[in-house]
């Protein structure tokens, strides 16, 4: 071999050790990088969770009045009458959340409202109707009368509750199957759970706000219970209606049983929004029952009138 073989071998030799000695080291300080590229991700994701339920929690505080002062007369009465032990009514607190009251302020109320207008409502109906006594009403239809109203002031907060829970669930359903493809979008972007139901918040607030409130209640949970399945089932529990019982079921699934999240909340944006149709579908068909009795009230009289009246007057003026 000349001197001119040996050398160009020698340098090809030396160019592979170096690549073999170049990828040697890659390899071994390639892991180290990716690690702690991944500990500085995972840091930032919890710095973010961190400073999100700090937020979440401020504005709960602030505009919900979770931790508001009770000290005042309606709350000594309570306790002092021990009213939550009489007149205990099952479930309040969900009923509560579900009309959009929430804190231990709302219950005192309740309590408080409960005891008080069966005895205003008895004093007013006794006084009318046994005392004045306006049209000389028997004594058992006067007592009748007071037991009535009593029994009426009794189970007034009750619909008042219920009604309020109604009318917030219909403001909330409207809006809900376009928040779920909202959140589908956001979390197939890549967003996690927590950031994606704040963002929804945020973009639904000026369609539903009890939505957004709902949507950023269910953020805030997220952010600082110890299992994501509680909050899907306070979700669940503040607003009862099969269509966000039916999605909070699915993402507590997804959860247990590591479904795709995606698919899970494509479902449920299809099946809320033909609930939607069927809900408006239920309310075109009940129309024409409803229109019965308005049409017979105010159109029919006018028809006839306007129908009648020509063959009266030609009558009357033949005869006349």
């Amino acid at each position: 071999m000349n001197p001119e073989s040996a050398a160009m071998f020698a340098n090809i030799l030396a160019g592979g050790i170096a690549l073999l000695i170049v990828a040697t080291l890659y390899t071994v300080i390639s892991p180290m990088l990716a690690g702690d590229k991944q500990k500085k991700r995972m840091k930032a994701v919890t710095s973010e969770r961190d400073t999100l339920k700090r937020a979440r929690l401020e504005d709960l505080k602030t505009n919900t009045k979770l931790r508001a002062d009770n000290k005042g007369l309606v709350n000594k009465i309570v306790a002092g009458l021990s009213l939550e032990r009489l007149l205990a009514a099952p479930d309040l607190r969900d009923k509560l959340m579900q009309g959009g009251f929430r804190g231990q302020r709302p219950v005192q109320m309740f309590y408080f409202f409960r005891m008080s207008l069966p005895i205003i409502f008895f004093l007013l109906a006794f006084t009318y109707a046994i005392l004045i006594n306006p049209k000389d009403w028997p004594m058992t239809k006067g007592a009748f009368i007071t037991m009535g109203m009593t029994l009426f002031g009794y189970y007034l907060p009750g619909i008042y509750l219920k009604n309020a829970a109604k009318k917030r669930q219909d403001k909330i359903m409207p809006a809900f199957p376009d928040a779920l493809d909202l959140l589908l979008i956001c979390v197939e972007s890549g967003m996690s759970v927590e950031l994606a139901f704040n963002r929804v918040a945020s973009e639904m607030a000026g369609t539903s706000i009890e939505l957004a409130e709902e949507f950023s209640l269910t953020t805030a949970e997220l952010s600082y219970l110890q299992q994501r399945r509680q909050a899907y089932e306070n979700l669940a529990r503040r607003n009862n209606h099969p269509g966000i019982r039916a999605v909070a079921t699915a993402l507590v699934q997804s959860e247990r049983y590591g479904t795709p999240l995606g698919s899970t909340l494509r479902t449920m944006a299809n099946e809320n929004r033909e609930l939607r149709v069927l809900l408006a579908e239920k309310k075109a068909a009940a129309l024409p029952a409803k229109l019965t009795v308005p049409m017979i009230i105010f159109f029919l009289p006018v028809l006839f009138i306007v129908i009648l009246t020509p063959a009266a007057m030609r009558l009357g003026s033949a005869f006349g």
